[in-house]
């Protein structure tokens, strides 16, 4: 997902991981965006049996980071399906 010039600076993307239920997966997940110096909003994990879901939302991720987290997610060995969900914005009312 390459960023296009007419894109806002920022997106609130939710990362939704099906992958193998292994003790390091999550923390290599997470690792992807300490190594660009971001913080995720929300990080969920449930084990369903031999996998688990994990779901990261960042509310503000800069939009020329998106594709390249995206990318070494779906690089971690285990991951078995990656959807990338671009958020609608939320305009404070007032």
């Amino acid at each position: 997902m390459l960023p296009l010039p007419n894109d806002p600076p920022f997106r609130s993307v939710r990362f939704e991981l099906l992958a193998d239920a292994e003790p390091g997966l999550a923390v290599r997940a997470l690792g992807t965006f300490a190594r660009r110096n971001l913080v995720p909003d929300l990080v969920r994990m449930q084990r369903r049996g031999a996998s688990m879901l994990i779901e990261i939302r960042a509310d503000a991720m800069p939009s020329e980071m998106l594709h390249l987290v995206e990318g070494n997610l779906r690089q971690i060995v285990g991951v078995q399906r990656l959807v990338v969900v671009l958020c609608a914005e939320q305009r404070k009312a007032g």
